[in-house]
This record gives structure tokens, sequence and C-alpha cells, in this order.
């Protein structure tokens, strides 16, 4: 990674008043203490987060006194790139960041055709759900994410895809952990990337994936009422989402149908169903699905299972996955047949896990 004239040794002891710059708050106290004007306090903020510039160039929009002050007491950034894989199929590249703290955590930046770049960001370091058909599952759960992790897998994105005349347009809370067990974090985080002086993004570009967590649900919902949120059903069946996913037998499908029917009622409300082999896929499985859906505002969204090292599970072929998506459209269903990106380079849905530190180190 490039190092900039005024870049700072990731590994290093901190000044104890030191912050990041997703802490507007003492950055707002900074620009007082020291006189900014807000009009330079704004283009400093547009050159970091809107305009994905370097710190230096970021720097050069504040006046020179608080400039120095701004430099010894704030912290660019708080992850360190240590590992970009691209693929060689359809230009998705996933990114393994290391924290302070030594953990690993990954995003996944997505190019698709219509021009709009996206990135799959995490919000834990692994995973308590344990779902079986996810590879982040495996490593069990180590710790939230801070908001200021959870950013910056955003902001630095953002400036790796600025020479490539892109910008991030969409932000997916889809990659490791379950956002809605973070949630003070997620809301610090969501609040941020949403407010007009800083990343600017509408409601509708950022998206939460959750595994249904009912009260969570509908406390985020109500905080953040146009920011998308997006159910992993995967199945309608009681018996069956137990097995693919035990936070089911915490929260069952009839506590889910109620809350989907309130939130529903203020919007649609993304499904993701993740189609296995075997497992999901059948005449009982789809006519569970539509029963259980039915008179719900809710956009359907049919995704192929990405198979990994270690599951037994196979995805249901391409075919059965395009008949059992028309027979959803044919009843009435708003439903979208997606494609993974990524899975070349263990980077689609499903696919996120921690690599070995030494793996990691030494594939540089």
């Amino acid at each position: 990674m490039k190092k900039g004239r005024h870049s700072r040794p990731f590994y290093n002891i901190f000044h104890v008043e030191m912050v990041t710059i997703y802490n507007i708050e003492a950055l707002e106290a900074l620009r007082s203490s020291h006189a900014v004007q807000p009009h330079e306090m704004k283009l400093f903020y547009n050159a970091l987060f809107k305009h994905a510039r370097g710190w230096d160039e970021a720097l050069g929009e504040l006046p020179e006194l608080a400039r120095e002050e701004v430099e010894r007491k704030v912290r660019f950034e708080c992850l360190r790139l240590v590992e970009r894989r691209d693929s060689a199929v359809d230009a998705a590249s996933k990114l393994v960041f290391e924290t302070d703290d030594g953990h690993l955590i990954e995003s996944v930046v997505l190019r698709p055709q219509t021009g709009r770049t996206t990135v799959c960001i995490s919000s834990q370091v692994g995973c308590a759900c344990y779902c079986s058909f996810c590879a982040t599952g495996m490593m069990g759960f180590t710790r939230n994410l801070t908001a200021s992790e959870i950013l910056d897998q955003v902001a630095q994105t953002n400036r790796l895809v600025r020479p490539e005349g892109r910008t991030v347009r969409n932000v997916v809370f889809m990659g490791m952990g379950e956002p809605l067990l973070n949630p003070d974090a997620l809301c610090r985080a969501t609040d941020f990337l949403t407010q007009v002086r800083i990343f600017n993004l509408s409601g509708p570009r950022v998206t939460v994936s959750t595994v249904g967590i009912p009260h969570a649900m509908e406390s985020f919902a109500q905080r953040f009422p146009s920011v998308q949120l997006a159910l992993s059903l995967h199945s309608a069946r009681q018996e069956v989402r137990q097995r693919l996913m035990p936070q089911a037998r915490s929260f069952p499908l009839a506590q889910l149908r109620e809350t989907l029917g309130r939130l529903s009622g203020s919007g649609t409300v993304m499904i993701e169903y993740l189609m296995i082999d075997g497992v999901n896929d059948g005449d009982r499985d789809l006519e569970a699905l539509m029963d259980y859906l039915g008179g719900l505002d809710v956009h359907i969204n049919i995704i192929p299972f990405n198979e990994y090292a270690g599951s037994n599970l196979r995805g249901t072929p391409r075919s059965e996955r395009e008949r059992f998506a028309l027979r959803l459209k044919d009843a009435g269903f708003k439903t979208t047949l997606r494609y993974s990106l990524g899975a070349d380079i263990a980077a689609a849905c499903g696919q996120l896990v921690r690599h070995r530190k030494e793996a990691v180190r030494g594939a540089g």
C-alpha cells in the first residue's frame, strides 16, 4: 500500500487524544478551538468522504495552524490493507484488512455492468450465528467491529476505485458477521454514511442483511426507515430453516412473519433465498414460501449457493433456480434471479472467511 508524506505507521503507540476521521464530534471540537470556519471544514469533509482524496490533499483544505493540529491528533486510517484479490471472471475484488489488534476481516468490491460500484462490508470479526451454508460461521465469533472500522472499509474502497473513475454508490452489510448483533456500531456507521455533509448516500443505497432478529429489525427500521433491510430467509419451513440457521430456534418463522408484516407496510422488504440442492428447492419448499410471503410487499432475491471447502452442501442447478424464480413471478411476487460475483476468489456470498495470518502475509 502506498504511503504519502504524512502517512503514519500502522502499528504505533497513538497519542491518548488521537481520534479517527470518523469521530465528527471530536473533529468539530478541533475546528471550534482553532477557529476553522464551517465552510473550510466542509471542504475538508468533502475531500475525505465525497471525493475520496488522500490525507495530504484533504489537509490542504484547512488553514495551516489547524492542519498541524489535525495531523497530530487525527488518525487517517484504522485498518491496514494486507491483501487484494481481483477476479479474473467478473471484475470483483476481495480486500483483506487487518485491525489494530491483529484480526483479519474481508470486504468485497463489486463492479456490475450497471456501473454502480458496490462494496460489501463486514460488521464483526467472525460470526456467532453459525449458519451451515456460510463459511464465515466456521470461524466462530471474536468481537464486534467499531463504527470506525466499519466505515474505514468504505472509505478505503472509495480511494481504491477512484483511479478507475468510480465511486462507491452502494454499501451492503453482507460481509462477515450479523450486523444487528452489533447495533450501536451499525447505527453510528449508517448515520455517518447517510449524512448529507459526509458520504451523502441515500437510504436505499445502504442495505443491511440479517438472519432475522425481529426486535432489532424493527428498532433499526424505526431509526432508518429508508435504509433497506434484507432478511436471509432461505426456507419458509421451520424445521428446514432451523437446520440451516440455528438462530431460527430463537426467532421462529411465525414471529418473523409478524415483523415482516409491520415492516412491509412502510416499504418493500428484501427477502434473500439461497437455493441449496435437495434442501430448500423442491415443490413443497416453493409452496411454503408463497404461502409465507403472501400479502406482503416484498422483493425476493433468488441466490445461488456458493460452495466452499468443508461443506457438504451443493447449489441448486441454474435451470432449477430459473424455474423456481419463474413460478414465483407467475404467482405475482417481485422476484430477481441473482448471480454471484467473485466466486473464483472466494468473495461471493457465504464464502468470506478469515485466512491464516501467515498465509496472508506470505501472499505479499
